[in-house]
């Protein structure tokens, strides 16, 4: 089977969770199909990164769009219904492009990862397509409505909206489509969300593996630190948790990892915290700390930062909101907290009492090991694909 495979972002080096699902998902769907990519990308991307994701594909298509077309592009859509975070995406080259690759490759199934991408193949209605919403788009924005400054609220409000429209808008436009949790899908905004598959993310359990390494940190919170909600999430963690356990812990440290730490994160580094950056290998990062703290409050997904840390057989806490994606159960292989005082009591009980952190930890490795395979997850997502009807 021919399958085009549209991205909004290549999908490698593995450093945002996009590209982490595509990357998993290219890999596994080639087994069995020739899978040609189609991949759009507002920044350079380099050789070595093209030749290791040619591995998995029959061809790699790569469409740059420069900061002066994405101007043009945003001024464009300000004056249409479509939601900017479309328009960014959309270029009328790339359309032109597109519609030669779809030509020349003749696919019998077209794949879009995000919303960002099914501008493109909208009018293709005789080709099978699979629509990846991953996220909630509007909701996202809605969550993060209350902290954004008031001269922008006008922006975002109407950015929501468009999303919420465009969300439910595309659902037609596409034969399948799915999403990584139930809790996303039933936010999607459409009376026949019930119909999405719900395909989660996975963990690669033989490359998180459990790493010895001497326990430099207490915590750390690890993710794309150029992302609003990881930022926000390590603000809160500094800012409003920190202060609580040093009460109790006084020469407690935090490492933040990840990513493009933004000028926000970087000023949070102190004699308690420090800020690493991206690292070739995450996994040294979480073995180096005794656990993961991720207060998420405005994210939506699946946080593959949960997943790994617990393949690792690190002690997680997180919120309500991010377990409900990853649904393990409370106290036992993972800890729930939703305020600083309940976040800065479980860390200072897992600080105290070794056996409770180990338990934890054990448990949270078995458990994303039996419920959460890239493998399993894709063998499903391929399924859907091939027993598409017309």
């Amino acid at each position: 089977m021919k399958i085009l495979y549209i991205v909004s972002r290549f999908p490698y080096p593995l450093e945002k969770g996009d590209k982490l699902r595509a990357y998993h998902q290219l890999k596994d769907l080639s087994k069995n199909n020739d899978v040609f990519l189609y991949a759009l990308s507002d920044k350079p991307i380099d050789e070595k990164s093209i030749k290791h994701i040619e591995q998995f594909c029959k061809k790699v298509n790569v469409f740059r769009l420069s900061k002066a077309r994405i101007f043009f592009n945003l001024v464009r859509t300000t004056f249409t219904r479509i939601p900017w975070q479309i328009g960014y995406f959309y270029s009328r080259a790339a359309q032109k492009e597109l519609d030669s690759v779809i030509l020349e490759y003749k696919p019998d199934h077209i794949f879009c990862q995000l919303i960002r991408t099914t501008e493109y193949v909208k009018q293709y209605a005789h080709i099978p397509k699979t629509l990846d919403y991953m996220d909630v788009f509007s909701k996202g924005i809605e969550r993060r409505l209350p902290s954004v400054p008031f001269y922008l609220k006008p922006l975002h409000n109407v950015e929501q909206q468009r999303l919420a429209n465009y969300e439910s808008g595309v659902f037609n436009f596409f034969d399948n489509k799915i999403i990584i949790s139930q809790q996303d899908r039933d936010l999607i905004p459409h009376p026949e969300n019930s119909k999405i598959a719900v395909i989660p993310n996975g963990v690669d359990a033989n490359f998180f593996k459990p790493v010895e390494h001497t326990k430099e940190y207490d915590i750390i919170f690890n993710g794309n630190m150029s992302y609003t909600p990881n930022i926000e999430s390590a603000e809160y963690l500094v800012r409003a948790i920190l202060p609580i356990v040093l009460k109790k812990n006084p020469d407690v440290k935090i490492l933040i990892s990840g990513a493009n730490p933004s000028a926000k994160v970087r000023a949070l580094a102190s004699a308690h915290v420090t800020i690493s950056g991206w690292v070739e290998d995450v996994r040294i990062n979480f073995a180096k700390a005794k656990m993961l703290v991720a207060p998420m409050f405005m994210s939506i997904g699946l946080q593959n930062k949960l997943l790994e840390a617990m393949a690792l057989k690190i002690p997680c806490i997180t919120s309500t909101l991010a377990n409900n994606a990853l649904r393990a159960k409370n106290g036992e292989s993972i800890l729930i907290a939703d305020t600083p005082e309940e976040y800065a009591i479980h860390i200072s009980e897992l600080l105290s009492d070794e056996n409770k952190a180990h338990t934890i930890g054990l448990n949270g490795h078995n458990f994303v090991v039996e419920n959460y395979s890239w493998e399993r997850e894709n063998q499903k997502l391929e399924a859907i694909i091939r027993n598409t009807k017309k």
